[in-house]
């Protein structure tokens, strides 16, 4: 990655982050941010967004972005090293969503694949609350008012780069070259673009009540674990078993390292190993599932005590968003001078025109 990289990446405070978070994002951002080789990161805690679909249930989104921003820090982002801001504390990104409005027509966005699977699970149909609608103009504000050139997401989220990626050229071809092109950052495994739940349904959702929580105690997991979806046909240890749609072995794909099998399960080599012997018979889902806990343990034990230290000191964490946020709203406000200035409606700040207006009137 290039030195002069700008990344932007954040979620939905509307609920506490889970392991598909996690795997599909929050792990890699910490690499990145450790690696150190970018110009700029941003981690924001999106909650004008949230709130186009929790308009009338305020309270969950508020209390909700400290649950995230905990997350955050126990995952081991670190604002020494990047941004850390609240979306609603930058007011210049409604500004920019405003003038990007003009750029994007209605059948766009109803064409965009993301903003229709979306609306279906939450059964909007015809009553679609308009600021939910064009999120993705929002979306594009959030990337371009801090230049970024690189966006971590998963699959589902192409199109909403592809959108912002239109606006960006839409724009600079009417007023010039002022805004950066984004480009989208995959999971490098692809088991984590999208982590299904731990009832084997596709999507790991906090109100589908299917998820394993950073936060949850271990013995949360280990229950959540013990329950999880395998292969409904696997009803004798003795019988052959599928991979494919097992939830048990998904998370496996996700998690598991060469290491685990030394430490947990020495039997085996390798998770191909587990595999063949679980398809061709003879190895029962608990067994598969113990192994599955032990790992996950081991990766969420020292993210829950980090959590458990940041929970000592409230204040601090919102200290530590509010610098955050004039941080991320100085950078917000250079990109918006620009795009005024693009536009030509930075009428105070433009001393050619007003001289040029005043010597048109005076020679009236």
């Amino acid at each position: 990655m290039a030195k002069d990289t700008v990344i932007l990446t954040g979620d939905r405070p509307t609920g506490r982050l889970h392991i598909g978070h996690y795997v599909g994002s929050l792990r890699r951002r910490v690499e990145l941010q450790n690696a150190g080789d970018f110009k700029k990161m941003f981690v924001f805690i999106a909650d004008a967004q949230a709130l186009t679909d929790n308009i009338d249930n305020p309270e969950k989104v508020r209390q909700n972005v400290i649950e995230v921003a905990l997350d955050y820090l126990a995952c081991g982002l670190d604002p020494e090293k990047i941004t850390i801001f609240i979306q609603s504390q930058i007011p210049e990104l409604c500004e920019l969503s405003f003038y990007f409005m003009d750029l994007v027509t209605v059948s766009r966005l109803q064409r965009n694949p993301t903003v229709k699977t979306e609306i279906g699970m939450r059964g909007f149909e015809s009553s679609i609350p308009v600021g939910f609608f064009t999120y993705p103009i929002s979306q594009a504000a959030d990337i371009t008012a801090f230049r970024a050139t690189t966006v971590p997401a998963g699959e589902d989220q192409k199109p909403m780069l592809e959108q912002a990626t239109e606006i960006v050229r839409r724009f600079n071809h009417i007023y010039g070259d002022t805004l950066v092109e984004p480009n989208i950052l995959l999971p490098q495994n692809a088991v984590c673009c999208r982590l299904p739940g731990t009832d084997g349904k596709a999507k790991m959702s906090k109100s589908l009540g299917n998820c394993i929580y950073l936060s949850d105690t271990a013995k949360d997991v280990g229950k959540k674990v013990k329950s999880m979806y395998t292969d409904p046909t696997h009803l004798r240890v003795e019988d052959p078993g599928h991979i494919e749609g097992n939830t048990v072995f998904t998370y496996l794909d996700a998690f598991s390292k060469p290491e685990h099998f030394a430490a947990y399960w020495p039997e085996y080599q390798n998770l191909d190993e587990v595999k063949a012997h679980y398809q061709r018979g003879g190895l029962g889902d608990m067994k598969v599932k113990k192994f599955l806990n032990k790992i996950l343990q081991e990766e969420l034990e020292p993210i829950r005590q980090r959590r458990a230290e940041f929970e000592k000191d409230i204040p601090a964490v919102y200290e530590m968003l509010k610098k955050g946020c004039e941080e991320a709203r100085a950078v917000a406000a250079e990109t918006l001078s620009d795009v005024r200035r693009a536009m030509k409606i930075n009428y105070f700040d433009d001393a050619e025109l007003i001289a040029e207006q005043a010597k048109k009137f005076a020679s009236k």
